[in-house]
């Protein structure tokens, strides 16, 4: 069985090491690489899900359309990719880096603490249909811009998609919103 492995940071952001994803996450998780993904529909929509009630870290909250880890030597584009596609049954028709130096660090009820440095990007689809996989989401919907942001004031979103929207939402729409080049990327990860 294969296991999968997280990549892990220095304060400049570059990769130090690998360890494994589920031994990883605890009260005093490690600084590592993730991402965070934003799907956005050809009517506008994002599709906004709630994280599956068995997992590990942030059960049940709702946050953005896919987060993930890019394994050692996977390009974000690649990482986006594969997560969406076995998370959500989804095929990206492009993918933009939104919010490239976005990090945080938050602590869940039981004091699980998740550390990453956590670039943002924005996917489009054509295809709206979904078959989320139920060890991950536990609901998937598609949401206006107007429902998205009404949801950062809400206690049961994730606590990074409320640092997310403080930073998204002065950019307008998720169709507007600019690409922000892949300059501010972490050493760590490839585009």
């Amino acid at each position: 069985m294969h296991t999968e492995e997280i990549v892990l940071l220095n304060t400049a952001d570059e990769a130090i090491g690998t360890a494994p994803k589920i031994a990883s996450h605890h009260r005093d998780t490690p600084y590592h690489l993730a991402f965070s993904c934003y799907v956005v529909g050809p009517d506008g929509r994002v599709l906004i899900t709630r994280r599956a009630l068995a997992k590990k870290t942030f059960p049940g909250v709702w946050t953005g359309s896919c987060c993930g880890h890019p394994a050692p030597r996977e390009g974000l584009r690649a990482a986006v990719r594969r997560r969406l596609g076995s998370e959500l049954g989804l095929t990206a028709d492009s993918i933009t880096s939104v919010l490239p130096g976005f990090r945080y660090r938050a602590v869940a009820a039981d004091g699980t603490v998740e550390h990453e440095r956590c670039p943002v990007v924005r996917a489009t689809v054509s295809d709206v249909s979904t078959a989320p996989d139920p060890s991950e989401v536990e609901d998937a919907e598609w949401w206006t811009w107007a429902q998205c942001l009404a949801l950062a004031d809400r206690p049961e979103s994730s606590p990074w998609y409320r640092l997310q929207m403080a930073e998204l939402a002065p950019l307008g729409a998720p169709p507007d919103w600019p690409d922000a080049g892949t300059g501010g990327l972490p050493p760590a990860l490839a585009w």
